[in-house]
């Protein structure tokens, strides 16, 4: 069973920075796609950003949100157990509570939209709050 923790959510005001951190058991970064979502209050959740499986040829694809590709980076550390999103330029609409997931181990779908439906393990949230 994957289990996932996220950290690092606070209030920050408009146009500062802030990286959310992710943990989990295991070898769940090795093995599985893992990636970012987010919920603002009344709002279907969202997705946020992706990464693939790590592979011996490669660094991991990485996915973005369009509306968050130029500010948002998603970085994963396999020998810390961690992914981390690196936001910058924040802004009130970026206020929602972000959510770390995980594809089931060996998931064989290219990183991109058909990737998402996959990913079916969920952290319990971290709030992220933008003051203008």
């Amino acid at each position: 069973q994957i289990q996932l923790q996220e950290s690092g959510g606070r209030s920050v005001q408009t146009g500062g920075s802030l990286t959310l951190s992710c943990t989990s058991s295991g070898d769940t970064f090795r093995n599985s796609a893992v990636g970012w979502f987010r919920r603002a209050a009344g709002k279907e959740r969202e997705f946020v950003a992706a990464i693939g499986r790590p592979s011996e040829w490669s660094d991991a694809d990485t996915y973005y949100a369009r509306s968050m590709e130029d500010r948002f980076t998603i970085t994963r550390d396999i020998n810390k157990n961690m992914l981390y999103l690196h936001m910058t330029d924040l802004t009130p609409t970026d206020t929602a509570v972000y959510y770390c997931s995980a594809t089931p181990p060996y998931t064989l779908v290219r990183v991109g939209p058909a990737l998402l439906p996959h990913f079916s393990y969920w952290g319990r949230g971290t709030q992220v709050t933008v003051s203008s």
